[in-house]
């Protein structure tokens, strides 16, 4: 059996909405996180990019991320060159947000990347949630320059898919069986 899953690509490619799509099937709570790049860039030309509980409504009636209260959610700002890391963020709530998972409940990261690469209490939860036995569906970005990702995409007990433009439909027809497995091992009765 599959224990976990890490779903690899170049960003746009449809990690997330592979994820998603997984998740129609899914009858299993869920745990762990989502990040959102907003679409627009502040008066710098930097995009914030924050961090959200999954299964948290935190969408407005258009579908656009709220922020938390006091920006507390934001992991950094990004432009085409530079990137501005809250670390905190990443060791307090990303923590948090992984560590609640239960028994009997499926755990989300969504998206893992090179900004929480420094973040060494939040690497430890991945690893920790990697090591243990809530299922963990993660979209990881395929850079091999990150020492962090290299060591997720190698990690013994999860199993890597990459995802192009060419291969979304079969991976989603791939993984919906491993998704349903799981809802009939671990779905608490």
């Amino acid at each position: 059996m599959t224990k976990h899953i890490l779903i690899s690509g170049a960003r746009g490619v449809g990690k997330s909405t592979l994820i998603e799509r997984l998740l129609a099937e899914n009858f299993l709570p869920l745990h762990g996180f989502i990040t959102k790049r907003l679409e627009t860039a502040d008066a710098k030309g930097f995009y914030p990019i924050h961090i959200y509980p999954l299964g948290a409504k935190w969408t407005n009636a258009e579908g656009q991320y709220w922020q938390l209260p006091a920006e507390r959610n934001l992991l950094g700002t990004c432009d085409s060159k530079t990137h501005n890391v809250n670390r905190h963020v990443f060791n307090e709530l990303g923590v948090q947000y992984i560590e609640s998972a239960e028994p009997g409940g499926l755990i989300i990261m969504d998206e893992l990347g090179f900004m929480e690469a420094r973040a060494e209490d939040f690497k430890k939860a991945v690893f920790n949630a990697l090591n243990g036995d809530i299922p963990v569906i993660a979209a990881v970005k395929n850079r091999t320059d990150v020492d962090f990702l290299n060591d997720l995409r190698t990690h013994e007990n999860v199993v890597v898919y990459n995802i192009d433009e060419s291969n979304r439909d079969a991976l989603y027809s791939e993984l919906l069986p491993i998704i349903r497995e799981w809802n009939a091992k671990y779905r608490i009765k």
